[in-house]
């Protein structure tokens, strides 16, 4: 490319950043997607306007490289494009700091909660219906032997604040309560749905495990009734594909974590096996490691260690810890 070519190129893409900027509903929709991604029909719904009028403002903010697009089944979500992956990163990092100062009018929080709440009751309707065939579903994904041991060498490596307390959202059948009870003076299992928190119960009882409390909580809502600053380490085992905003998970746990502590989530890598869905309840097909990573950095965490395996079905699993540092 001549230096010419070079120059008309940064030119275009400065005119489409600055075009994309320049409207107040493509500002608002910046603004959402920091901390979320939405389908094309949940924005229209949240700003209440046509789906012709939505696709046409997210071309633009498209164009300009301010949002991406993920394929969740027959969907398409948008997020904002993830950092060092745009052309003038000093400007859209501008844009999108001045966006982000900008309050949510109370309509969008009122029909932001009408969808969390649809995310949430499609979860739930699941495991209540599904609860005593959960395991052999979700084994046809990844059972939990197939990762058990990484989780527990990469909790036996991390360099914790205490080994005083441990938090386990969503433990499903409970088999990983015994690992946490072995190893923590106090284990806190969390679920938003009574009938996994009673399985999970069973297994502990099953297996000796006295020192465990159950709670019914809901860790996707704005916080956990454990309350602040108080585990050592949380661990959530393919729970990020099930929770209405995996982002917002992100921030309740890293309020709950101490100072030091980890947070380590088990999940699968992005795919396009949409049969998840109805067979395992899943509301998101996988993540890209980067979302991961953006969140756990929104809600004040850095990467630890990672490990990342391919399964024979043709699913990835990664296993990330995330570590709570103030003084970030």
């Amino acid at each position: 490319m001549t230096a010419t070519e070079t120059t008309n190129q940064a030119l275009n893409d400065l005119s489409a950043l600055l075009k994309a900027a320049s409207d107040p509903l493509r500002l608002q929709v910046l603004r959402l997607l920091a901390q979320d991604s939405y389908g094309v029909s949940e924005l229209c719904r949240i700003f209440s306007v046509r789906q012709s009028g939505m696709s046409h403002h997210l071309k633009i903010l498209s164009q300009a490289g301010l949002v991406t697009t993920r394929r969740e089944g027959n969907s398409i979500f948008y997020r904002r494009t993830l950092p060092n992956a745009f052309t003038h990163e000093s400007l859209r990092n501008e844009i999108y700091t001045q966006v982000d100062q900008l309050e949510i009018s109370q309509s969008v929080v009122e029909q932001l909660e009408v969808i969390r709440n649809e995310r949430v009751s499609s979860s739930q309707e699941f495991f209540s219906l599904n609860n005593e065939k959960f395991r052999s579903q979700q084994d046809l994904i990844a059972s939990f032997p197939v990762y058990k041991e990484q989780i527990s060498e990469l909790m036996k490596t991390a360099d914790l604040p205490s080994a005083d307390i441990a938090v386990e959202i969503g433990p499903g059948e409970g088999e990983f309560l015994p690992v946490l009870a072995d190893a923590f003076s106090q284990v806190y299992a969390i679920d938003n749905n009574n009938n996994m928190l009673e399985s999970a119960r069973v297994f502990a009882d099953n297996s000796k495990a006295r020192n465990i409390e159950f709670i019914l909580d809901d860790a996707s809502s704005n916080e956990l009734a454990l309350g602040e600053d108080l585990a050592d380490l949380i661990v959530a085992n393919m729970v990020c594909h099930h929770v209405p905003s995996p982002a917002n998970l992100f921030a309740v746990l890293a309020k709950t974590l101490k100072n030091r502590g980890s947070l380590i989530i088990t999940d699968l890598c992005l795919h396009n096996q949409n049969w998840t869905r109805e067979a395992c309840g899943d509301l998101w097909l996988g993540f890209d490691p980067n979302d991961l990573s953006q969140w756990a950095q929104n809600a004040g965490l850095s990467d630890g260690q990672s490990i990342y395996f391919a399964l024979r079905n043709g699913f990835q699993i990664q296993i990330r810890q995330f570590i709570k540092n103030n003084a970030i």
